[in-house]
């Protein structure tokens, strides 16, 4: 089985980003790119090919479910799972339609910073099983 090695992680505040970065990058050992927007995502997703996507749904300019939208085209989204970060009590859209983004996961934060790591591991021994 392939290891969980790169993250591409969207999120647009920048303490949930440095927290998330050392979180992964510390405790994980992942190679992390952060990125600040969509638009950033867009154009540094196709060149890091990441093997996994942790995704703010709430960003400016558009949202995260509609970044999944656009990397679909750039991204093989089926094999490149994604796992959501939500601030939010409801799922930010329907189940079908996450499945169909390559949504493997939905977590809510606040998150535990220390436990994050691990849980992306074993959303990705699920996936290779």
């Amino acid at each position: 089985m392939k290891p969980l090695l790169r993250i591409l992680h969207v999120e647009d505040v920048p303490s949930i980003q440095v927290v998330t970065r050392i979180a992964l990058e510390k405790l994980g050992g992942f190679e992390v790119l952060s990125c600040a927007s969509a638009q950033q995502a867009l154009q540094q997703a196709p060149i890091f090919k990441p093997d996994m996507i942790l995704l703010d749904v709430m960003l400016p300019q558009i949202s995260g479910i509609e970044l999944l939208r656009q990397l679909a085209s750039l991204i093989d989204l089926q094999q490149t799972p994604v796992v959501l970060l939500t601030g939010q009590p409801d799922d930010p859209a329907g189940p079908e339609e996450l499945q169909r983004l390559g949504v493997r996961k939905v977590l809510h934060k606040p998150f535990d910073p220390l436990q994050l790591a691990t849980r992306l591991n074993e959303i990705w021994n699920a996936e290779h099983e």
